[in-house]
Protein backbone atom coordinates (compact mmCIF):
# COMPACT_ATOMS: atom_id res chain seq x y z
CA UNK A 1 0.00 0.00 0.00
CA UNK A 2 1.40 3.35 -1.04
CA UNK A 3 1.85 5.93 1.70
CA UNK A 4 -0.82 8.60 1.27
CA UNK A 5 0.47 10.27 4.44
CA UNK A 6 3.96 10.24 5.93
CA UNK A 7 5.24 11.20 9.36
CA UNK A 8 7.82 13.97 9.62
CA UNK A 9 9.40 16.22 12.23
CA UNK A 10 6.90 18.95 11.27
CA UNK A 11 3.74 16.89 11.31
CA UNK A 12 1.67 14.44 9.29
CA UNK A 13 2.52 15.17 5.65
CA UNK A 14 0.74 14.44 2.37
CA UNK A 15 3.31 14.40 -0.49
CA UNK A 16 0.62 14.32 -3.21
CA UNK A 17 -0.95 17.54 -1.91
CA UNK A 18 2.09 19.13 -0.28
CA UNK A 19 0.22 19.89 2.94
CA UNK A 20 0.44 18.92 6.60
CA UNK A 21 -2.27 17.83 9.03
CA UNK A 22 -2.05 19.55 12.44
CA UNK A 23 1.65 20.47 12.03
CA UNK A 24 3.59 21.50 15.13
CA UNK A 25 6.21 23.50 13.21
CA UNK A 26 5.57 26.29 10.67
CA UNK A 27 4.62 25.07 7.18
CA UNK A 28 3.05 26.70 4.14
CA UNK A 29 -0.23 24.75 4.12
CA UNK A 30 -1.88 23.29 7.22
CA UNK A 31 -5.07 21.23 7.41
CA UNK A 32 -6.43 21.51 10.97
CA UNK A 33 -8.63 18.91 12.69
CA UNK A 34 -9.69 21.10 15.65
CA UNK A 35 -8.76 24.23 17.58
CA UNK A 36 -7.04 22.84 20.68
CA UNK A 37 -3.62 24.43 20.94
CA UNK A 38 -1.61 21.24 20.43
CA UNK A 39 -3.29 20.73 17.05
CA UNK A 40 -3.80 24.31 15.82
CA UNK A 41 -0.58 26.29 16.15
CA UNK A 42 0.57 29.73 14.97
CA UNK A 43 2.95 30.40 12.12
CA UNK A 44 1.34 28.54 9.21
CA UNK A 45 1.09 30.19 5.82
CA UNK A 46 -2.43 28.94 5.11
CA UNK A 47 -4.99 27.04 7.17
CA UNK A 48 -7.91 24.82 6.14
CA UNK A 49 -10.54 24.05 8.81
CA UNK A 50 -14.25 23.87 9.56
CA UNK A 51 -15.98 27.18 10.30
CA UNK A 52 -16.33 26.51 14.03
CA UNK A 53 -12.67 25.55 14.32
CA UNK A 54 -11.65 28.62 12.33
CA UNK A 55 -13.61 30.93 14.67
CA UNK A 56 -11.63 29.76 17.71
CA UNK A 57 -8.34 29.82 15.79
CA UNK A 58 -8.90 33.41 14.69
CA UNK A 59 -9.52 34.43 18.30
CA UNK A 60 -6.39 32.68 19.49
CA UNK A 61 -4.03 33.35 16.61
CA UNK A 62 -5.22 36.73 15.33
CA UNK A 63 -5.07 37.52 11.64
CA UNK A 64 -4.51 34.26 9.78
CA UNK A 65 -5.12 33.08 6.23
CA UNK A 66 -7.84 30.46 6.75
CA UNK A 67 -10.21 28.75 4.36
CA UNK A 68 -13.30 27.03 5.76
CA UNK A 69 -15.11 24.00 4.35
CA UNK A 70 -18.19 22.06 5.44
CA UNK A 71 -18.26 18.46 6.57
CA UNK A 72 -18.20 16.12 3.58
CA UNK A 73 -17.16 18.86 1.14
CA UNK A 74 -14.32 17.59 -1.06
CA UNK A 75 -11.37 19.90 -1.71
CA UNK A 76 -8.72 19.15 -4.30
CA UNK A 77 -5.20 19.95 -3.09
CA UNK A 78 -2.62 18.97 -5.68
CA UNK A 79 -3.23 15.32 -6.49
CA UNK A 80 -5.03 14.66 -3.19
CA UNK A 81 -8.73 14.94 -2.41
CA UNK A 82 -9.41 16.14 1.15
CA UNK A 83 -12.63 16.20 3.16
CA UNK A 84 -13.62 16.71 6.80
CA UNK A 85 -15.92 14.40 8.77
CA UNK A 86 -17.28 14.86 12.32
CA UNK A 87 -14.96 13.67 15.08
CA UNK A 88 -17.29 14.27 18.02
CA UNK A 89 -14.41 15.70 20.09
CA UNK A 90 -15.47 19.37 20.42
CA UNK A 91 -17.70 21.59 18.24
CA UNK A 92 -16.16 21.86 14.78
CA UNK A 93 -13.70 19.00 15.27
CA UNK A 94 -13.05 16.86 12.22
CA UNK A 95 -11.40 13.72 10.99
CA UNK A 96 -9.41 14.42 7.83
CA UNK A 97 -10.01 12.02 4.93
CA UNK A 98 -7.28 12.06 2.28
CA UNK A 99 -7.71 10.13 -0.99
CA UNK A 100 -4.86 9.65 -3.47
CA UNK A 101 -4.89 7.23 -6.40
CA UNK A 102 -7.62 5.00 -5.00
CA UNK A 103 -6.10 4.83 -1.51
CA UNK A 104 -7.92 6.47 1.42
CA UNK A 105 -6.26 7.41 4.70
CA UNK A 106 -7.94 9.13 7.64
CA UNK A 107 -6.22 11.23 10.32
CA UNK A 108 -8.66 11.32 13.22
CA UNK A 109 -7.13 14.14 15.27
CA UNK A 110 -8.88 13.71 18.64
CA UNK A 111 -12.28 12.05 18.78
CA UNK A 112 -14.99 10.45 20.89
CA UNK A 113 -17.76 8.17 19.76
CA UNK A 114 -20.45 9.05 22.34
CA UNK A 115 -22.73 11.94 21.36
CA UNK A 116 -22.62 14.75 23.94
CA UNK A 117 -25.45 16.96 22.68
CA UNK A 118 -23.03 19.74 21.76
CA UNK A 119 -20.40 18.51 19.29
CA UNK A 120 -21.26 17.15 15.86
CA UNK A 121 -21.55 13.36 16.47
CA UNK A 122 -18.67 11.12 15.39
CA UNK A 123 -19.09 9.51 11.96
CA UNK A 124 -16.95 6.49 10.99
CA UNK A 125 -15.13 6.96 7.69
CA UNK A 126 -14.21 3.93 5.59
CA UNK A 127 -10.51 3.88 4.77
CA UNK A 128 -7.45 1.72 4.15
CA UNK A 129 -5.31 3.30 6.92
CA UNK A 130 -6.44 5.08 10.08
CA UNK A 131 -4.37 7.34 12.33
CA UNK A 132 -5.85 7.16 15.81
CA UNK A 133 -5.17 8.86 19.10
CA UNK A 134 -5.08 6.55 22.13
CA UNK A 135 -5.01 9.04 25.01
CA UNK A 136 -7.06 6.55 27.02
CA UNK A 137 -5.99 3.35 25.30
CA UNK A 138 -6.29 0.95 28.25
CA UNK A 139 -9.31 -1.19 29.28
CA UNK A 140 -9.54 0.62 32.64
CA UNK A 141 -10.84 3.74 30.88
CA UNK A 142 -14.61 3.56 30.53
CA UNK A 143 -16.73 6.71 30.74
CA UNK A 144 -19.77 7.26 32.93
CA UNK A 145 -23.00 7.11 30.85
CA UNK A 146 -24.25 10.61 30.03
CA UNK A 147 -27.53 10.35 31.97
CA UNK A 148 -25.72 9.17 35.11
CA UNK A 149 -23.00 11.81 34.74
CA UNK A 150 -25.57 14.62 34.53
CA UNK A 151 -27.31 13.38 37.66
CA UNK A 152 -24.02 13.06 39.55
CA UNK A 153 -22.95 16.62 38.79
CA UNK A 154 -26.35 18.18 39.50
CA UNK A 155 -26.73 16.26 42.78
CA UNK A 156 -23.23 17.35 43.88
CA UNK A 157 -23.96 20.99 43.05
CA UNK A 158 -27.41 20.98 44.68
CA UNK A 159 -26.03 19.36 47.85
CA UNK A 160 -23.27 21.96 48.11
CA UNK A 161 -25.67 24.85 47.52
CA UNK A 162 -28.02 23.56 50.23
CA UNK A 163 -25.07 23.42 52.65
CA UNK A 164 -23.98 26.98 51.82
CA UNK A 165 -20.97 25.96 49.72
CA UNK A 166 -19.87 26.97 46.24
CA UNK A 167 -19.13 24.22 43.70
CA UNK A 168 -15.90 24.66 41.71
CA UNK A 169 -15.65 22.32 38.73
CA UNK A 170 -12.42 21.98 36.74
CA UNK A 171 -12.91 21.39 33.02
CA UNK A 172 -11.18 22.24 29.74
CA UNK A 173 -11.97 25.72 28.43
CA UNK A 174 -12.81 24.54 24.91
CA UNK A 175 -15.30 21.74 24.54
CA UNK A 176 -15.71 20.05 27.89
CA UNK A 177 -16.78 23.16 29.81
CA UNK A 178 -19.49 23.93 27.25
CA UNK A 179 -20.55 20.28 27.17
CA UNK A 180 -21.10 20.39 30.93
CA UNK A 181 -22.83 23.76 30.71
CA UNK A 182 -25.30 22.35 28.21
CA UNK A 183 -26.33 19.57 30.61
CA UNK A 184 -26.34 21.05 34.14
CA UNK A 185 -29.57 22.32 35.71
CA UNK A 186 -29.39 26.17 35.87
CA UNK A 187 -32.33 26.22 38.31
CA UNK A 188 -29.98 25.05 41.08
CA UNK A 189 -28.19 28.39 41.22
CA UNK A 190 -26.02 30.90 39.35
CA UNK A 191 -23.30 29.65 36.99
CA UNK A 192 -19.99 31.53 37.07
CA UNK A 193 -17.14 31.11 34.61
CA UNK A 194 -13.40 31.74 34.55
CA UNK A 195 -12.32 34.16 31.83
CA UNK A 196 -10.81 31.40 29.67
CA UNK A 197 -14.12 29.58 29.60
CA UNK A 198 -16.30 32.67 29.21
CA UNK A 199 -14.33 33.79 26.14
CA UNK A 200 -14.88 30.37 24.59
CA UNK A 201 -18.58 30.54 25.47
CA UNK A 202 -18.84 33.82 23.58
CA UNK A 203 -17.23 32.34 20.49
CA UNK A 204 -19.58 29.36 20.55
CA UNK A 205 -22.66 31.49 21.11
CA UNK A 206 -21.63 33.49 18.05
CA UNK A 207 -21.60 30.16 16.18
CA UNK A 208 -25.28 29.57 17.10
CA UNK A 209 -24.51 27.09 19.88
CA UNK A 210 -27.07 27.40 22.70
CA UNK A 211 -25.66 27.59 26.22
CA UNK A 212 -27.32 28.60 29.51
CA UNK A 213 -26.72 32.03 31.03
CA UNK A 214 -23.32 32.42 32.66
CA UNK A 215 -21.63 35.20 34.61
CA UNK A 216 -18.01 36.08 33.99
CA UNK A 217 -16.26 35.76 37.35
CA UNK A 218 -14.54 39.12 37.53
CA UNK A 219 -12.83 40.36 40.72
CA UNK A 220 -16.07 41.65 42.25
CA UNK A 221 -17.86 38.30 41.81
CA UNK A 222 -17.55 36.19 44.96
CA UNK A 223 -19.36 33.62 47.07
CA UNK A 224 -21.12 36.50 48.83
CA UNK A 225 -22.47 38.05 45.64
CA UNK A 226 -23.45 34.66 44.14
CA UNK A 227 -24.12 32.14 46.93
CA UNK A 228 -24.49 28.49 45.98
CA UNK A 229 -22.92 29.05 42.57
CA UNK A 230 -21.40 26.52 40.21
CA UNK A 231 -18.02 27.87 39.10
CA UNK A 232 -16.47 26.45 35.93
CA UNK A 233 -12.71 26.91 35.60
CA UNK A 234 -9.74 25.34 33.79
CA UNK A 235 -8.02 22.72 35.97
CA UNK A 236 -4.96 24.92 36.46
CA UNK A 237 -7.08 27.62 38.15
CA UNK A 238 -8.20 25.36 40.98
CA UNK A 239 -6.42 25.96 44.25
CA UNK A 240 -5.28 29.44 43.21
CA UNK A 241 -6.04 32.81 44.79
CA UNK A 242 -8.67 33.29 42.08
CA UNK A 243 -10.55 30.19 43.28
CA UNK A 244 -10.22 30.85 47.01
CA UNK A 245 -12.57 33.82 46.96
CA UNK A 246 -15.45 31.39 46.32
CA UNK A 247 -14.91 29.52 49.60
CA UNK A 248 -16.23 27.72 51.44
CA UNK A 249 -16.35 25.48 48.40
CA UNK A 250 -16.32 21.89 47.22
CA UNK A 251 -13.89 21.19 44.38
CA UNK A 252 -14.29 18.62 41.59
CA UNK A 253 -12.55 17.60 38.38
CA UNK A 254 -14.27 16.40 35.21
CA UNK A 255 -11.70 14.26 33.43
CA UNK A 256 -11.03 10.84 32.01
CA UNK A 257 -8.12 10.60 34.42
CA UNK A 258 -10.60 10.35 37.28
CA UNK A 259 -10.94 6.68 36.27
CA UNK A 260 -7.51 6.08 37.80
CA UNK A 261 -7.50 5.37 41.50
CA UNK A 262 -5.69 8.01 43.50
CA UNK A 263 -5.72 10.84 40.94
CA UNK A 264 -8.54 12.73 42.67
CA UNK A 265 -6.84 12.34 46.05
CA UNK A 266 -3.50 13.62 44.72
CA UNK A 267 -5.24 16.68 43.32
CA UNK A 268 -7.00 17.30 46.68
CA UNK A 269 -10.42 17.29 45.02
CA UNK A 270 -13.64 16.38 46.81
CA UNK A 271 -15.18 14.75 43.75
CA UNK A 272 -14.07 13.33 40.45
CA UNK A 273 -16.39 12.91 37.46
CA UNK A 274 -15.26 10.34 34.90
CA UNK A 275 -15.85 12.08 31.58
CA UNK A 276 -13.68 13.00 28.61
CA UNK A 277 -13.87 14.51 25.16
CA UNK A 278 -11.63 11.66 23.99
CA UNK A 279 -12.74 8.11 23.23
CA UNK A 280 -12.55 5.54 26.00
CA UNK A 281 -11.32 1.96 25.47
CA UNK A 282 -14.58 0.74 23.95
CA UNK A 283 -14.88 3.86 21.82
CA UNK A 284 -11.39 3.49 20.37
CA UNK A 285 -11.97 -0.14 19.44
CA UNK A 286 -15.42 0.41 17.95
CA UNK A 287 -14.22 3.42 15.92
CA UNK A 288 -11.29 1.52 14.47
CA UNK A 289 -13.44 -1.48 13.59
CA UNK A 290 -16.01 0.75 11.87
CA UNK A 291 -13.40 2.23 9.52
CA UNK A 292 -12.66 -1.16 7.95
CA UNK A 293 -8.98 -0.16 7.91
CA UNK A 294 -6.34 -2.86 8.12
CA UNK A 295 -3.44 -0.51 8.85
CA UNK A 296 -3.58 1.51 12.07
CA UNK A 297 -1.18 4.14 13.38
CA UNK A 298 -1.37 4.96 17.10
CA UNK A 299 -0.36 8.35 18.41
CA UNK A 300 -0.35 10.32 21.71
CA UNK A 301 -1.41 8.19 24.61
CA UNK A 302 -0.83 4.57 25.57
CA UNK A 303 0.70 3.95 22.16
CA UNK A 304 2.79 0.86 22.95
CA UNK A 305 0.09 -0.99 24.85
CA UNK A 306 -2.60 -0.11 22.32
CA UNK A 307 -0.37 -1.02 19.36
CA UNK A 308 0.29 -4.44 20.90
CA UNK A 309 -3.43 -4.96 21.48
CA UNK A 310 -4.28 -4.04 17.87
CA UNK A 311 -1.59 -6.36 16.55
CA UNK A 312 -3.07 -9.20 18.59
CA UNK A 313 -6.43 -8.42 16.96
CA UNK A 314 -4.91 -8.88 13.52
CA UNK A 315 -4.26 -5.27 12.51
CA UNK A 316 -1.07 -4.02 10.89
CA UNK A 317 -0.46 -1.59 13.75
CA UNK A 318 2.32 0.99 14.14
CA UNK A 319 3.35 3.69 16.63
CA UNK A 320 3.79 7.28 15.45
CA UNK A 321 5.58 9.93 17.50
CA UNK A 322 3.87 13.36 17.51
CA UNK A 323 3.76 16.52 19.62
CA UNK A 324 0.06 16.12 20.50
CA UNK A 325 -0.79 16.12 24.20
CA UNK A 326 -4.20 14.56 24.59
CA UNK A 327 -5.96 15.36 27.87
CA UNK A 328 -4.15 16.81 30.88
CA UNK A 329 -5.28 17.93 34.31
CA UNK A 330 -2.93 20.91 34.18
CA UNK A 331 -3.46 22.93 31.03
CA UNK A 332 -5.68 26.01 30.81
CA UNK A 333 -6.14 25.05 27.19
CA UNK A 334 -5.83 27.43 24.34
CA UNK A 335 -7.61 30.62 25.43
CA UNK A 336 -6.00 32.60 28.21
CA UNK A 337 -7.92 34.29 31.00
Amino acid sequence: MADVLTFTDRGIYCPAGDFYIDPWKPVDRAVITHAHSDHARPGMGHYLATARTAAVMQHRLGQIDVQTVSYGQETKIGDATVSFHPAGHVPGSAQTRVAVGGQVWVASGDYKTVADGLSEPFEPVKCHAFITECTFGLPIFKWTPENILIRQINDWWASNAAAGRSSILGAYALGKAQRLLATVNPDIGPILTHGAIEKTNEIMRNQDITLPKTTYATADVTAKTHPGALILAPPSALGTTWAKRFGPASTAFASGWMALRGVRRRRAADRGFVVSDHADWDGLNSAIKATGATTIFTTHGYTSSFQRWLTEQGYDAHIVSTDYQGESLETTEEIEA
